[in-house]
């Protein structure tokens, strides 16, 4: 469906920082806008970013 274009280390960051911020945001500790983690942790599970398909950026190693 959506190309690959976030890679390993890029992925993990992803998957990190959101689940921390809506872990944080859950906590009270940030207030509700903390729930935008919901973004990162997606892309990152996914494995496709729409920004990065729009400005040409890929994360991923090339396969050959």
């Amino acid at each position: 469906m959506f190309k690959t274009n976030v890679g390993g280390i890029d992925r993990i960051a992803r998957i990190a920082g959101g689940l921390a911020l809506i872990g944080l945001a859950v906590a009270g500790v940030i207030g509700p806008w903390g729930y935008i983690g919901v973004v990162p942790l997606a892309t990152g599970s996914l494995r496709t970013c729409p920004l990065y398909s729009v400005l040409g950026f890929n994360t991923c190693p090339m396969k050959g």
